[in-house]
């Protein structure tokens, strides 16, 4: 239509001559609006964190070593695990885990293995091939006799799962999801395809199914992710990575580069009266700067870019996204090699030969006679007996420049290492009056990358187990360094301090002033006494020293603790309390198995009822009177409420106010109402007595306090 148009217009104005400008300017329109062919579209540079599940989704062919998001092919439902705690008396909690098996599809070729795995940008898989959470993991690598995977194949029946032949893929099994807001989180994987870089050349042979010629041939890659509309506009996309190009070989395609070797030297004579022409076009037509953006290993595959410049006019600045894993210093390259490639196109020329040139196709190499340079055949033409041949200037060899990858932010890779577990029988952190005695659980690893652990308990020996979830994430457990000794239970202890040893340097302390150790700040179990610190000070990898003691809390006495004996930091952040069905005296099992663990680790504790029963009365006195008898006196405490926030006495917590009272060496036990007595020790005088004092609670009596008179 254009072409109609103008040639009408053109005729008018300019006659014959001014219609044949008319129909070629008209055939350039249409060339470029209503007849334009469709774009090819190569592969792009894509944010690495969107992972998809959607039918059709195109499969990349990865080559060498890339991080790839994969596409989700397969999964089950959520798998719900509930556990329920509390009652008899107090509210019921339950808690829900989940977790879900799927596959993600990888690769549209055979690869050799897989490395590091992420997960929501944090490793889930470090580089040894340690996982960071719970899950089952098979890879699938993908040659064309793979069989279907077991899991699969019992989900969806026999005969009816695919086996994905050809196409390499992972499958988790019950992969946990805690973590991920109990969700498939979106994973991203290092794909290990091909041992050692590849040779853009050698890529796109594969790709070409027999049409390129590779031969080792173009620049090496440590990484591609192949895929976009068809195989053309790939093997494009690596003939242009530093100014190459395919050129027709035997039959095939060859690559191409600046360096080869010269197809021909030729001698400009203009044959046939032709003239030799030369052009250079403005530098404005060509960019100023010039960027390369690509994966780069060092940032973890993120994309890294780098730029080349050049001096003169212009303001244009062009992007390339290249989708390959390269390093800084080869983008670089790349980049360089690119800006002298279009710098050096800007000159073109076109040379006259004989019949004797027709041998010389476009994609040449070529030289002429007594010039320096070298010249791509951008076009061949035959007209005459004479060959016409357009050239394109060649740039020469490119220095290599130094280039940087920048500050790199890279997902620490942490060993988990084995679990370490403590379990702790204290009262009631929170005053809440409980009716089932309570273990608090804390758990950390031997190495600083543990993050949690399946927890599982036993009230019949190890005969039959009860899932309890999982742990908090890691706290700090560790163990004396040196011994601590008695202190006093009233008053900050600032005479000595307790120096600790943790399995690791990943463990950090802080100190907390008066009104936050009041609030409960920086509590940690040393044995069976619960104590609480002001200030900590590292003094060396793993070493931490602990002074402003505040000893003997929530009722639990003050003790002398050696040197070995185990640590426990109780916080919020990093314990799990259970309440259990249990009895004093009984003996629990408490079992937790972590992603490091060869075997589970067990710790069995001996329940004491700390929670549920009367701390033992303080402030004992006993003296005798003229007529031989004793008069007995005390202060009960309470399992809550003992902060003593308003100034009165402590509540009574229990259902009625009682002690027992007995004399050592005695049978006789008396039931006292009231924080007072009279005893008749019925001994002479002189002769000492042990009073034996406990307080009764509403499900048990309290441990005994004694004194002598």
């Amino acid at each position: 239509m254009a072409t109609l148009l103008l040639t009408a217009v053109g005729t008018a104005i300019g006659g014959p001559v001014g219609g044949a400008i008319g129909a070629l300017l008209g055939q350039a329109v249409d060339s470029r609006t209503l007849f334009a062919p469709k774009g090819r579209q190569g592969p792009r540079l894509t944010e690495l964190q969107v992972q998809t599940s959607s039918y059709g989704t195109q499969i990349p062919q990865v080559f060498g070593r890339m991080r790839v998001a994969g596409c989700v092919i397969w999964a089950t439902d959520l798998k719900e695990a509930s556990h329920r705690s509390g009652g008899k008396g107090q509210p019921s909690v339950t808690q829900y885990s989940y977790s879900v098996s799927f596959a993600v599809a990888l690769s549209g070729r055979a690869v050799a293995d897989v490395g590091r795995i992420w997960a929501d940008g944090k490793l889930l898989r470090g580089a040894s091939g340690d996982f960071k959470t719970e899950t089952g993991f098979r890879l699938h690598r993908g040659p064309e006799d793979q069989p279907v995977d077991p899991l699969i194949a019992a989900a969806e029946g026999a005969g009816l799962a695919p086996a994905h032949r050809g196409i390499a893929y992972a499958v988790f099994e019950d992969f946990a999801l805690a973590e991920y807001g109990n969700r498939i989180p979106s994973l991203t994987f290092e794909v290990i395809a091909d041992d050692g870089a590849m040779a853009t050349g050698d890529i796109a042979e594969a790709i070409g199914a027999g049409v390129v010629a590779g031969t080792g041939h173009g620049v090496p890659l440590e990484g591609f992710s192949a895929y976009g509309d068809g195989a053309r506009a790939v093997i494009e996309t690596l003939g242009g990575i530093d100014g190459g190009w395919f050129a027709s070989d035997a039959g095939s395609l060859r690559l191409v580069t600046r360096g080869d070797a010269l197809t021909a030297e030729l001698a400009d004579a203009g044959v046939g009266g032709a003239r030799a022409q030369r052009r250079i076009a403005p530098i404005e037509t060509t960019a100023k700067t010039l960027s390369v953006a690509h994966y780069d290993p060092a940032r973890d595959y993120q994309t890294g870019v780098q730029q080349a410049a050049r001096a003169g006019a212009g303001w244009r600045a062009e992007r390339s996204d290249l989708p390959a894993s390269l390093s800084a210093g080869a983008a670089k390259g790349v980049a360089q090699a690119r800006m002298a490639a279009t710098q050096a196109a800007r000159r073109t020329r076109t040379v006259a030969l004989g019949l004797g040139a027709l041998g010389i196709a476009p994609g040449a190499i070529v030289a002429i006679a007594g010039e320096r340079g070298r010249w791509r055949v951008s076009k061949a033409a035959c007209e005459g007996f004479v060959v016409t041949l357009d050239l394109v200037a060649l740039a020469g060899a490119v220095p290599a420049i130094e280039a940087t990858s920048g500050r790199v932010s890279s997902a620490l890779d942490l060993m988990a290492g084995g679990t370490i577990l403590s379990v702790v029988e204290a009262p009631a952190l929170d005053d809440a009056l409980l009716s089932q005695p309570r273990l608090t659980i804390v758990a950390c690893g031997t190495k600083p990358g543990w993050r949690r652990a399946v927890l599982q308990y036993s009230i019949d020996d190890g005969a039959s187990w009860v899932p309890i979830g999982s742990t908090a994430p890691a706290g700090a457990i560790g163990k004396l360094a040196a011994p601590l000794g008695d202190g006093p239970a009233t008053l900050v202890d600032r005479s000595r301090t307790v120096e600790v040893s943790f399995p690791h340097d990943g463990v950090t302390l802080t100190g907390a002033d008066p009104g936050r150790i009041d609030a409960g700040a920086n509590l940690a179990a040393v044995g069976d006494e619960l104590i609480q610190f002001e200030t900590a000070t590292r003094i060396a990898p793993g070493r931490w020293r602990l002074s402003g003691l505040w000893r003997g809390r929530v009722a639990t006495g003050v003790a002398e603790h050696p040197s070995g004996a185990a640590f426990t930091v109780i916080d919020a952040g990093s314990a799990v309390a259970i309440s259990l069905a249990a009895q004093p005296g009984q003996i629990v099992q408490v079992m937790a198995a972590g992603v490091g663990d060869a075997a589970p680790v067990v710790v069995t504790h001996m329940m004491t009822g700390a929670a549920i029963l009367p701390p033992a009365p303080v402030h004992l006195r006993a003296s005798r009177g003229d007529d031989g008898g004793v008069r007995a006196s005390w202060v009960r405490r309470a399992r809550s409420g003992g902060r003593w926030i308003d100034g009165t006495d402590v509540p009574l917590c229990e259902d009625r106010e009682a002690y027992l009272l007995s004399v050592e060496g005695q049978d006789a036990v008396r039931e006292i109402a009231e924080p007072a007595a009279m005893l008749a020790v019925g001994e002479a005088p002189g002769t000492p007595a042990g009073i034996i004092l406990r307080q009764v609670g509403s499900r048990g009596v309290s441990r005994a306090a004694t004194v002598v008179v």
